[in-house]
């Protein structure tokens, strides 16, 4: 049995497996994608399979381009649903995703506090700035990276106080005395800063089970910084070993430099899984989803974040560093942009190879197309490189890849030694390994 560290293993709920053409397939159950018994349904299966957590990404505008062809991000509020599922599971993480941009610090706080005590101590963060959804709370432009990602810093740190404001400890509850709870324990934090001003304390006493962990996704420099200072795991966007084992040590450097230990910072990448009984079964699987992908769009989307129109060249035409135009810094995923300048001066591919990759679809994820016995070689390859601590798992295609995963991949990794035969903790953190707060 392998002796290194069990990995990290998340599902995302984001219902990747209806995305393309995958929502029209017969069994897909889309007319359900809006109730929560199809989401319950999928949480008592993953914590079946003992995973750390479920992981809910989330938007807050409507891409209505999207929408004429695919549910997209059209979905229930993440908090919400989680804690509905809280109430039929009882041991794997739920982790929801909050805004920093456009959300007032106090009331993040207290719906994260209070999918904690409906948990029992399994709530997460997936703190992010947002992209897009500006138009949905005034008028103003979005900020650039530098701006967004200190705001969210002082907004993270508010949130973080107003957790400790109110501690459990707090609460005497002395029917006898009529006294229930010591005040003077209970204190306002009397924040003020350049984005907000909070006088607290928050009026929910924390759970008392450990601290609720914090994820993050960005990627940029601006982000990964923010994250190397407060994140407990990051969902990463790499789409190839090496630039998830050169994110993974620059997290862990950069953690280093702010005082923290390398190993507090875990990098789970998506792992988008399109998954068959057989690897011809997958690549018919993979094929099939995306037959309709328009590459007009994919070609405007490569002009954005290179900043040429690749249409001048041949399709067997490297493309090359010195061919880029200048960096745009006010795209709207600059960690998207950041992938697709440092796959080209990397591997310097042809227009057509770079059409063909992950990351001109949008999400550059980790992609592997085939059995579960593929998948579960090429997550050894990754781990034992130290290229992750884990990943996010986002099947693909039909409702089969995830039958798959749960079913076949997951056992696969228990039996090699990679992952829990059951639970040891009841919470989120206990899933993390993150110690008991002193």
């Amino acid at each position: 049995m392998s002796q290194r560290p069990p990995l990290c293993i998340g599902l995302s709920l984001a219902i990747t497996w209806l995305t393309g053409n995958g929502w029209r397939r017969p069994d897909s159950c889309v007319e359900a994608i809006h109730a929560s018994s199809f989401y319950t349904a999928i949480a008592r299966r993953a914590e079946a399979a003992c995973l750390d957590f479920l992981f809910r990404p989330d938007t807050l505008y409507l891409d209505t381009r999207v929408l004429a062809r695919s549910p997209g991000f059209s979905s229930l509020d993440p908090t919400v649903l989680l804690s509905a599922i809280a109430a039929s599971t009882t041991r794997i993480g739920l982790v929801t995703t909050a805004a920093t941009t456009f959300n007032p610090p106090y009331v993040v706080a207290r719906q994260l506090q209070s999918l904690d005590w409906i948990s029992q101590g399994r709530a997460g963060w997936n703190v992010v700035t947002a992209l897009d959804g500006n138009g949905n709370f005034g008028d103003a432009p979005m900020p650039p990276s530098k701006a967004r990602y200190d705001k969210a810093l002082e907004f993270t740190d508010v949130v973080q106080r107003l957790w400790r404001s109110y501690p459990r400890d707090a609460l005497v509850v002395d029917r006898a005395t009529g006294r229930y709870a010591d005040t003077a324990r209970v204190r306002p934090i009397d924040h003020r800063g350049p984005y907000f001003s909070v006088q607290g304390p928050l009026n929910l006493p924390a759970h008392g089970a450990g601290r609720i962990p914090l994820f993050q996704a960005g990627a940029s420099a601006w982000g990964r910084d923010f994250a190397a200072r407060v994140a407990d795991a990051v969902f990463a966007a790499a789409p190839d070993l090496d630039a998830c084992a050169e994110l993974r040590q620059d997290l862990r450097s950069r953690a280093a430099a702010h005082g923290r230990r390398p190993d507090d910072i875990r990098v789970l990448p998506g792992l988008s899984l399109y998954l068959g009984r057989t690897a011809s079964e997958a690549r018919d699987l993979y094929e099939a989803t995306h037959a309709d992908t328009d590459q007009a769009c994919r070609l405007d989307y490569l002009a954005r974040m290179l900043g040429i129109d690749v249409r001048q060249f041949a399709p067997d035409q490297p493309l090359t560093r010195a061919m880029l135009g200048e960096p745009v810094t006010t795209l709207r995923s600059q960690t998207h942009a950041d992938l697709l300048r440092r796959l080209v001066e990397r591997e310097q591919p042809t227009v057509q190879e770079l059409l063909r990759r992950p990351e001109t679809g949008g999400s550059a994820h980790w992609r592997v197309v085939g059995t579960a016995d593929d998948a579960l070689r090429e997550i050894l390859a990754w781990a034992d490189a130290g290229a992750a601590d884990g990943f996010i798992a986002l099947p693909g295609g039909s409702a089969g890849s995830l039958d798959l995963f749960l079913d076949e991949l997951m056992p696969r990794l228990v039996a090699r030694g990679r992952f829990r035969r059951e639970y040891a903790g009841a919470t989120l953190a206990a899933h993390l390994g993150i110690p008991p707060e002193n």
